[in-house]
């Protein structure tokens, strides 16, 4: 799995070191039939060792495997309150008549879509009662038709005899493509906090692209978040807007349009986690971002693959686990998902350690590189490195684990967070601001000082 990771990312240029010359300490946590610590470790590695090259600093480089899990539970211990739900109360796994299939309904629009096939249900009981009464390939037909978010459970070996799942078993784990840059590159200026001054344009939502742009920011990227007015993730906002501008563009009218493509003209990097024909429908494809940016690097993310009949359709960590077999059934029958989402997490760290190969690309070579890559690919990985024997699967709790927090204030209230899961000498790791609501800030870029960076 490292060695897959490392060849990934370096795509022919040894650039950014080998993810396994980084430290490890601490002692396995989680380790299951499902390699699942053993992925996430890899990922956040690969990313500590790209931060390590970019600064050229030659110190060394830990990853902490402990918090790499906790990390990928959660972060912050709220102080005196509750963490808003990542779940809405459909969002769940129901019997069909033939199986089981997964409903993402967190987001009012596919909520609504769900809603309208199974005839309005007012609970998740009245929903399971219609859901028992439907084959389970037809009910996820008519849901994602209808625009929503279902997935059957499939076993391994029927997912890897699917066109989708045999389209993506043909993927790299990281797509590149590349061209020559026309201007200077950018380049690090601050050995200490290798990043700053970096603009990064995120179009990403539910989590391996924020788990992405958080990383990048902490060693002092400059974060444009962009929602529109109609998203919310509260629940995961706390953990995932640290560090960032966070702010609000409707990219379906003609003027959020024009703003994004001035943005973008301004940035370094973007990262995206739309669909893989979503920012073409808009008319923000390739071609319009090169016309506003022919230096602009990219690194996208989609749910089921960049090819097969599944391209286009939307998909979320959870899902994905159900359609390639990852979320084997318990003694009830029911699917039990992984111990947390780390097909989102691997696959966030796994960008991170990508835009900054690419940067180093860039400033070495002179080629500015564009990276794809996929919650199904990262899903391969556990399937490929799967083991037979019995392993232990309990998990070691944030509170038994020795911690240092840090403190937050936040719109929320006062937060511990864990440290971070990953050191490197020399280098400083920090957000300059706290964990806040979406669409909160002014549309533009920001310093590490807080100040509003002004274009020339």
């Amino acid at each position: 799995m490292w060695q897959a990771i490392a060849n990934a990312l370096a795509n022919g240029h040894d650039l950014c070191g080998h993810p396994q010359d980084v430290t490890i300490t601490g002692d396995l946590s989680l380790c299951e039939n499902r390699p699942v610590s053993e992925l996430a470790l890899a990922a956040v590695s690969s990313a500590a060792a790209a931060v390590r090259a970019l600064s050229g600093t030659g110190g060394t480089a830990a990853v902490d495997r402990n918090l790499v899990d906790q990390w990928c539970k959660t972060s912050v211990t709220p102080i005196g309150w509750k963490l808003p739900s990542q779940w809405d109360d459909f969002a769940r796994d129901y019997a069909t008549r033939d199986g089981w299939i997964r409903l993402h309904t967190n987001a009012p629009h596919h909520r609504t879509a769900a809603h309208s096939v199974l005839g309005n249900p007012k609970t998740g009981e009245e929903a399971a009662e219609r859901i028992s009464d439907w084959a389970g390939e037809d009910l996820e037909t008519e849901i994602v038709d209808a625009g929503g978010c279902a997935a059957v459970r499939y076993d391994t070996a029927r997912w890897r005899t699917h066109p989708q799942g045999q389209a993506v078993a043909e993927e790299p784990v990281v797509a590149w493509t590349e061209r020559s840059a026309r201007k200077t590159p950018w380049r690090p200026t601050n050995a200490a906090r290798p990043l700053a001054g970096l603009r990064v344009l995120d179009l990403t939502r539910v989590l391996a692209g924020p788990v992405c742009t958080r990383f990048l920011a902490a060693f002092g990227a400059s974060v444009l978040r962009i929602d529109p007015e109609s998203w919310n993730e509260e629940g995961n906002a706390v953990e995932m807007t640290v560090g960032k501008t966070c702010s609000t563009l409707d990219l379906k009218t003609e003027d959020g349009r024009s703003a994004f493509l001035k943005l973008a003209g301004e940035a370094h990097l973007m990262v995206s986690g739309y669909r893989a024909d979503a920012l073409e429908r808009l008319g923000l494809g390739p071609e319009a971002l090169q016309a506003a940016n022919p230096d602009l690097i990219t690194v996208s993310l989609n749910a089921y693959g960049w090819t097969g009949p599944w391209r286009t359709r939307r998909g979320f960590d959870s899902l994905v686990q159900r359609s390639t077999g990852l979320a084997a059934p318990g003694p009830d029958g029911q699917p039990k998902g992984l111990p947390y989402q780390v097909l989102d997490h691997s696959t966030g760290y796994l960008m991170a350690a990508a835009a900054i190969h690419a940067l180093l690309r860039a400033s070495s070579e002179g080629m500015v590189s564009s990276a794809r890559l996929s919650l199904a690919r990262q899903a391969h990985l556990l399937l490929d490195h799967w083991r037979d024997e019995p392993k232990p699967s309990d998990f070691v709790r944030s509170d038994l684990i020795r911690r240092d927090p840090t403190f937050e204030t936040t719109a929320w209230g006062d937060l511990q967070r864990l440290p971070l899961p990953f050191a490197i000498e020399g280098i400083s790791a920090s957000w300059r601001c706290p964990a806040h609501p979406l669409r909160s800030d002014p549309l533009g870029w920001i310093d590490e000082a807080g100040n509003s960076v002004r274009i020339t």
